[in-house]
């Protein structure tokens, strides 16, 4: 890991390239907010902290949602500054239930979130994190949008680009795209937990055709095919996900430092469909711990790694727990919920500013000015 940096130093290197020196000033001043600033992080608390001045507040407000400039460069800056210091081991996705009152915030909606089993009014956004030996670090976002939003004046009046009303799974797909592809480490699995969000078969085409190693939590009743590794053929029947692990299940154990041991159970199979596409389709392994629910999000998993060992496979899943423990600390420290803006791109900004001072803080903080450290959670 390098040596501590400053703050300026990083924005600097973040959002060098908007071209007003206003937006650069107050991008400095958003992430020293977000650092140094106790309890909720509004626009006008932060303001405060960053000026005396009585426009201040405005004049942030304006830099977030109305000033044109665009968050993707700063997010793969992010990305690059991060690899120079920590390295990544996988991409992780998960899905961020962003709780929300009244109906002008854009994308709000209500919707059953499996993780609580409650119905909410609130955004949903996806985030892909930076999963390392160190921690997990968010370097990117975007929104699932409901039809209400993805279409007509709603749309127009929260400045949604066309490409973001596409399907939840090809907004995450692209998303992958813009932050990983370039990265010296884009070759790393992608760990995907977001069952009851998306369409899990369409997820892993898009990811299949990439070509990148993944691991996707699915949902029980996932329609597959058994698949024979000694006869090359497949079973024409179709079954769920969950009666292939019943019925043709290989159980295994292996040594856990936390638990003394875990078991597993594990099937190959594949995708119906698939072989219009590949007339030798290559089998996925499904998997579980032994002991999951038997229903419930993150209990299922599948991977195109057959041949990874199952103690690395649930490395993987247990990422996804870290990373659910990371997003608790941007809500209570970072601001991730504190968003008061109606607009698409301004939610960006600010997201992507969160993440730039929460990786910050956790990879260069200088241990001696203890008052650029981020606020300790109440």
């Amino acid at each position: 890991m390098r040596g501590w940096e400053s703050v300026t130093q990083f924005t600097d290197q973040l959002f060098g390239h908007l071209r007003r020196a206003d937006q650069r000033r107050w991008a400095h001043a958003y992430i020293r907010g977000l650092l140094r600033t106790p309890g909720k992080k509004s626009i006008r608390r932060l303001a405060a902290a960053a000026s005396d001045s009585p426009t201040a507040s405005q004049a942030l407000h304006q830099f977030i949602n109305e000033s044109p400039w665009e968050w993707t460069p700063a997010c793969n800056r992010l990305r690059e500054w991060a690899e120079d210091r920590v390295r990544p081991r996988a991409w992780t996705i998960v899905p961020v239930v962003l709780p929300k009152r009244g109906d002008k915030s854009c994308g709000v909606h209500r919707r059953f979130v499996p993780r609580t089993g409650r119905t909410v009014n609130c955004q949903v956004g996806t985030a892909v994190f930076m999963s390392t030996d160190v921690g997990e670090f968010p370097m990117g976002w975007n929104l699932l949008l409901p039809a209400q939003w993805a279409h007509g004046s709603r749309r127009e009046q929260a400045r949604i680009p066309q490409e973001a009303a596409s399907s939840p799974e090809g907004v995450v797909l692209h998303l992958l795209d813009q932050l990983v592809q370039g990265s010296p480490h884009e070759d790393v699995p992608v760990i995907v937990d977001l069952e009851g969000y998306m369409e899990a078969r369409r997820l892993i085409n898009g990811l299949n055709q990439r070509r990148r190693d993944f691991v996707v939590t699915v949902p029980e009743s996932l329609p597959m095919i058994p698949f024979s590794p000694l006869a090359r053929a497949h079973r024409k029947s179709v079954m769920t996900a969950a009666e292939i692990l019943s019925e043709h299940r290989t159980r295994s154990r292996f040594p856990d430092g936390r638990t003394g041991g875990a078991q597993t159970r594990h099937s190959l199979a594949r995708i119906p469909g698939a072989a219009a596409a590949d007339p030798q389709p290559q089998p996925l392994r499904l998997f579980a711990r032994l002991g999951t629910p038997a229903a419930g999000p993150g209990s299922l998993w599948i991977t195109n790694m057959v041949q990874a060992p199952v103690e690395e496979l649930l490395r993987h899943t247990d990422r996804h727990t870290t990373t659910r423990e990371t997003v608790d600390l941007l809500e209570r420290g970072f601001g991730l919920r504190d968003f008061e803006g109606r607009s698409f791109p301004g939610w960006h900004r600010h997201m992507t500013l969160v993440s730039a001072a929460f990786t910050y803080s956790r990879l260069a903080v200088d241990l001696q000015e203890q008052s650029a450290r981020p606020p300790t959670a109440a």
